[in-house]
């Protein structure tokens, strides 16, 4: 068996059996280095070497998570929530607080693509609040995963700005003008067009189907917000200009952690974070964030070994001997191939570089068009960002609302997101690269 297909598929199973994910990952990981050839020390030494491309990714979660803690402090959040849940008392329709809460998130998390480009540091800050909100509307979690990784894939995806910038101009783009491909990086929106829209079908269904009904949670002090709770103007300020210029310092300097430490600095120096209590504070923002820097850690690693067997390019070589010439079947295995090799790596923007030097003289020699060759590559990266356990899209949500223990990470992030995005992207882009 082809390593990367045993790699990625001890690594779902085991997920999907409750093992946790980081152990999920090592032993995918030595099943996947083994079956392709690697002696054990050879593929112990890949993971290890792994692992420190995803250090920085690790420092940039604590150090975020420890801002997060720091504004939590500052009873902002608690405030925000405490209002919506009195809305929610007065109100007689509890629907439209529902659509309203559910927009907004969606808002925030396009927003912390393109707009504010944040990425998932906005939601440590913004969910947990909100979860006394969604028990009292008898929220399903489920819903609100789908709609913040909606909101995290989608836009970068379709909208060159941002993350989207990178995706699409200077990944997607870039790797198919570098293997050959003469096409405008301005053509990419158009390429992703169909494949997001694919993936905007499925939001709906899960809104107005799968998780329309009421699900109940165990409310408890970690989850109500404080309906009567007061803040100073020295904490909103505060907080304003710690958002400020933990924002402006990321987008100088490009780096997520430097951004968190000067905004958690700041928080210290306005005495909205007592300094005695610092410490105490940092420690417990590190804590909350500490699975997320470990599993993208582990995926480092995990994804090296999948290099280091050199599988990738025998699982194309395997595609190409199948489709015999057959377009349809080609786009659809390429598709599918994507979707395996992302949901091992994690991340669309580090697979997209590897299927591209593949995918487009494959493509080329099928009779593809550069639009259609464009839409392949780029759905095919960006297959599996939603809907792998190793993705910040799905361990990110899983973060804000899993504080209380009541939202596991593969029943409610992964299964549902690979469900609702990754199936109905594989037929819209499948439709794509034959009309294109």
């Amino acid at each position: 068996m082809n390593a990367v297909v045993l790699a990625v598929a001890v690594m779902l199973a085991l997920s999907v059996m409750r093992v946790n994910v980081v152990l999920a990952l090592f032993l995918g990981a030595v099943s996947g280095g083994l079956a392709g050839g690697l002696d054990i020390k050879t593929t112990l030494g890949a993971f290890t070497d792994g692992l420190g491309g995803g250090a920085n990714i690790a420092i940039s979660y604590g150090m975020l998570g420890a801002f997060a803690m720091a504004i939590s402090v500052s009873g902002i959040p608690q405030w925000l929530a405490g209002k919506i849940i009195a809305s929610v008392n007065r109100s007689n329709s509890t629907n439209n607080i529902r659509y309203f809460l559910l927009g907004s998130i969606l808002l925030m998390a396009f927003s912390s693509q393109n707009l504010i480009p944040v990425h998932i540091a906005f939601i440590p800050i913004l969910i947990p609040p909100l979860l006394g909100v969604f028990n009292s509307l008898n929220l399903d979690r489920r819903l609100v995963s789908s709609t913040l990784t909606f909101g995290l894939t989608a836009t970068y995806m379709l909208v060159p700005v941002g993350f989207g910038d990178i995706y699409l101009t200077q990944i997607l783009a870039g790797n198919l003008q570098a293997n050959g491909l003469d096409i405008e990086a301005s053509m990419m929106p158009m390429a992703m067009a169909l494949p997001v829209s694919g993936m905007f079908f499925g939001l709906l269904i899960a809104i107005f189907w799968t998780y329309r009904k009421p699900r109940q949670y165990r409310s408890d002090n970690s989850t109500i917000a404080i309906e009567d709770a007061v803040l100073s103007t020295r904490a909103v300020v505060t907080v304003g200009t710690a958002v400020v210029l933990a924002l402006g310092t990321q987008l100088t300097t490009g780096s997520m952690a430097m951004g968190a430490a000067i905004g958690f600095l700041t928080m210290v120096i306005g005495k909205v974070v007592d300094r005695r209590e610092a410490d105490s504070v940092f420690t417990q923002g590190m804590k909350m964030m500490a699975l997320c820097g470990f599993t993208m850690i582990s995926a480092s690693g995990f994804a090296e070994v999948l290099r280091a067997t050199g599988d990738i390019p025998g699982l194309v070589n395997a595609v190409e001997n199948l489709v015999m010439g057959s377009q349809p079947l080609a786009a659809l295995l390429m598709l599918l191939v994507g979707l395996l090799v992302t949901m091992g790596i994690g991340s669309s923007f580090s697979t997209l570089p590897i299927i591209a030097t593949l995918y487009v003289p494959l493509a080329l020699s099928l009779g593809f068009s550069p639009l259609a060759t464009a839409c392949i590559v780029g759905a095919a990266g960006a297959l599996g960002d939603a809907g792998s356990p190793v993705s910040e899209s799905t361990i990110g949500p899983t973060a804000g609302l899993d504080v209380d223990g009541q939202h596991d990470h593969i029943r409610d992030s992964v299964i549902p997101t690979f469900l609702h995005f990754n199936l109905p992207m594989i037929a819209f882009g499948w439709i794509a690269a034959m009309i294109l």
